[in-house]
């Protein structure tokens, strides 16, 4: 089950994946200025931006285990309960049905 913060997450990550494409195509856009205070604003920047992949990684891979770690949960649940799992199913298959049957 997919919880919101776990969606949260996942949002969060794939802004930081735009932010820092944007950024490291900034840095590209730049590169032909001159001057050392541009060379070392880049090398921070550069510097910055591995650091927030690094950490964009991580927590993509804390997101991808958690996820793991609920399908696992699921599907044990479902062994140890196929008859409750169908009714659960059947009476969500049911509600839904009624739903799109009332537009």
């Amino acid at each position: 089950m997919t919880t919101a913060t776990d969606v949260n997450k996942d949002k969060l990550i794939a802004d930081f994946k735009v932010v820092v494409a944007d950024a490291e195509e900034l840095l590209r856009a730049t590169a032909s200025q001159a001057g050392d205070k541009a060379t070392d604003v880049r090398a921070k920047i550069q510097a910055r931006l591995a650091e927030a992949k690094v950490r964009i990684a991580d927590a993509e891979a804390v997101v991808v285990d958690k996820a793991k770690q609920v399908g696992h949960a699921t599907d044990d649940y479902v062994h140890d309960n196929p008859w409750r799992s169908v009714g659960i199913a059947a009476g969500f298959g049911f509600i839904v049905g009624l739903l799109i049957g009332r537009r």
